[in-house]
């Protein structure tokens, strides 16, 4: 299983200031590709906390993806965590400064050159996405970390899509906690999830998603969820 984890890095999140609207595109592109995404977590602008959690991400999954702080401002200091992270020492880059210095060009000055700096061996990517190890490092504005995510797409490793299927239960879900137990037990390769949802400010019922590679399997739960839901409804 190809799995992977984010790593949001940033004050202005905790802060509240700034809304994260990363993770999710990360999250669909990944699922699109059959790629497990198991973890995400939020840090600060500190170095010691982002080597920590570069550290115990990319121990336990196949890709790590960082968002924030790879500018050129005193704060951003991601690249230079990362390559601490990995016990490597921070460097300028030859050919992300050659790119900078294109296109900056007269405009070119120390600060924009901050921006070349990478662990030492790190893979240089289109759209200036670095790779250490198993570490790619892109940007924070969502933007701009759009379009470098689908410049590396290509260069995972990915398995077949996870497909999901919705059935909509006007139905609370302690009611129908016992059934899904039941029901997850006999499809363990299916996951089986169920979250509330609310129309007008107060919870309605639940929405029942299946989640699974295997689309005949998925058809099939999605028949019992249906079934499941009818029989629930009419006890009713």
């Amino acid at each position: 299983m190809i799995t992977a984890a984010v790593l949001l890095i940033g004050d202005e999140l905790l802060s509240g200031r700034t809304q994260d609207l990363n993770l999710n595109y990360i999250a669909n592109k990944l699922v699109e590709r059959g790629i497990v995404l198991q973890e995400c977590r939020v840090v600060p602008d500190i170095e010691e906390m982002i080597v920590e959690a570069v550290k115990a991400l990319s121990t336990k999954n196949t890709y790590v993806f960082t968002t924030g702080g790879i500018g050129s401002t005193h704060d951003d200091i991601t690249q230079a965590s990362i390559a601490k992270a990995f016990d490597k020492p921070l460097i300028t880059h030859s050919e992300a400064l050659k790119l900078l210095e294109e296109y900056y060009g007269s405009h070119i000055n120390d600060t924009r050159r901050r921006m070349a700096r990478a662990a030492e061996g790190a893979i240089l990517h289109a759209k200036m996405v670095f790779q250490i190890e198993n570490v790619f490092v892109m940007a924070g504005i969502p933007t701009v970390m759009q379009g470098m995510l689908e410049a590396i797409l290509p260069v995972l490793n990915h398995e077949d899509p996870i497909l999901s299927v919705t059935v909509k239960a006007y139905v609370f879900e302690n009611d129908l906690a016992d059934e899904l137990t039941t029901l997850q037990a006999t499809v363990p390769d299916v996951s089986i999830g169920s979250y509330p949802f609310d129309e007008e400010g107060h919870i309605k019922g639940t929405n029942l998603v299946a989640r699974s590679r295997d689309a005949k399997k998925l058809a099939i739960v999605k028949d019992q969820l249906q079934a499941l839901v009818d029989e629930k409804m009419r006890s009713f």
